[in-house]
């Protein structure tokens, strides 16, 4: 079933959902989903809970959720948990953890797996957010699963941190480890009935007194007992101060530059990887490559060498002209390419000019001489697109495959091509009517 974005503006929650799948099944639909909603963003306040594991952040979120609702007709929750091993999915589910929001119609949780990610927050956390925000969602409260020193990544993400500490934990030692008290905007010490209380909050007071920030906020402390309902409102006071202060601040649109620059360089990172394998890896060959490493019958570590020293994808495509400079008033003067180079190949009998265009090049052919190929071949068809060419790793294992697969080979062994390259060409009668050149570039 198709979602439109109208569909959760109006406040349908099942097509919320849906959407928020699309998104972090990183699909086409979700892709264009988020485009279309982008212009509805950035309205929400982003409330990041974060924290060691054990310290009671679901239950803190519970109870801050509720009191927010009481002010607020929708409020988002998204608890992002540990993957599971065998499916993926959220170990953890949402109903479980939250039992009292679950059947309130105006907030909306939603449980996330990390997959494998270590920041404490899942690669599509901030792509969720947004979603949510477009619903109309605000605030929404991010719980991170709680790795530790790991959890920096949700200050990229959050317009307001609040770093949940324990007593008797030992987290007035890891409250020292470089990251956690960077991040936090606002602490809590949960679980405040028990013994230690005073001695984790002198430790946090000593390190804020060493560190001065920029923006001359004092990050404060509050004690909070969640299951019991005991502090929430006064760490709800504090979290609406941060919010008034620093909401329309230059602070906080330096905070959102610093998220934009996360999620893109995330976004480029995953989808560069994804294009890497597929161009790496057509087809299942990336499963049989996996079967192979299994079997130690191929090295990892030579497999992404060869990867990263060669990518599959076309070199060049070759045109036939009858005069270089004629063609190039075209190409160079309507079209806007520029020349990067010529060169005589005289084994092949043509004059080449060659014009990059992204990642590969047009390369004009003229003939040399009454006996060239390319002049033939124009004899008989007149100008025109003349071959293709795409890159090879090894150019004889490839000469190997199409032999093996009969296509019909016009050079069984390779030769000298331009740019000092080694070239083969494969007959159009075994590539459905199209010269291919097979391309390898001196290492």
């Amino acid at each position: 079933m198709t979602t439109q974005p109208r569909d959760f503006f109006s406040g349908d929650t099942r097509a919320l959902a849906r959407a928020i799948s699309m998104v972090e099944d990183r699909s086409p639909a979700g892709s264009a989903l988020l485009q279309q909603i982008f212009s509805h963003t950035g309205q929400a306040r982003i409330i990041g809970i974060t924290g060691s594991p054990g310290v009671g952040k679901s239950s803190l979120v519970d109870r801050l959720a509720a009191a927010y609702r009481q002010q607020c007709p929708q409020v988002g929750v998204i608890a992002v948990d540990p993957s599971s091993p065998f499916t993926g999915g959220a170990i953890l589910g949402d109903r479980i953890r939250m039992q009292a929001l679950a059947t309130d119609p105006g907030i909306f949780i939603r449980s996330m797996a990390t997959r494998g990610h270590l920041g404490g927050l899942a690669p599509a956390t901030a792509d969720v957010i947004r979603v949510l925000d477009a619903a109309g969602r605000d605030p929404i409260l991010v719980e991170t699963v709680g790795v530790g020193q790991d959890e920096i990544d949700i200050v990229k993400l959050a317009d307001v941190s609040v770093v949940v500490l324990v007593p008797g934990m030992g987290d007035d030692i890891q409250a020292l480890k470089a990251g956690i008290m960077e991040i936090g905007d606002i602490f809590v010490i949960n679980k405040s009935d028990r013994p230690g209380v005073e001695k984790m909050e002198r430790a946090i007071l000593a390190l804020l007194s060493l560190a001065h920030r920029a923006d001359g906020w004092i990050p404060p402390i509050v004690k909070t007992a969640a299951t019991e309902g005991r502090g929430i409102e006064d760490l709800k006071t504090q979290i609406d101060a941060y919010a008034v202060r620093f909401g329309n601040s230059d602070q906080n649109l330096v905070r959102r530059r610093e998220a934009a620059r996360h999620q893109l360089v995330g976004l480029l990172r995953e989808r560069l990887l994804q294009d890497a394998l597929d161009s790496a890896f057509p087809g299942n060959e990336f499963e049989q490559v996996l079967d192979r490493i299994a079997r130690h019958e191929e090295d990892p570590h030579a497999t992404v060498e060869s990867m990263t020293r060669a990518k599959r994808r076309i070199d060049h495509v070759g045109i036939a002209v009858r005069s270089i400079d004629e063609a190039l008033k075209l190409y160079t003067g309507v079209i806007g390419l520029r020349v990067s180079g010529y060169e005589d190949v005289d084994d092949q009998g043509v004059r080449v000019a060659m014009l990059p265009i992204g990642d590969s090049r047009i390369e004009l052919l003229e003939p040399l001489h009454a006996g060239s190929p390319i002049e033939k071949f124009m004899a008989k068809r007149g100008e025109g697109i003349h071959h293709i060419a795409v890159c090879v790793d090894n150019i004889e294992s490839a000469l190997e495959r199409f032999k093996a697969a009969g296509a019909r080979l016009i050079d069984a062994s390779p030769r000298r091509g331009a740019g000092n390259s080694r070239v083969a060409f494969i007959h159009p009668a075994g590539m459905h009517g199209v010269l291919l050149e097979l391309v390898e570039h001196e290492k």
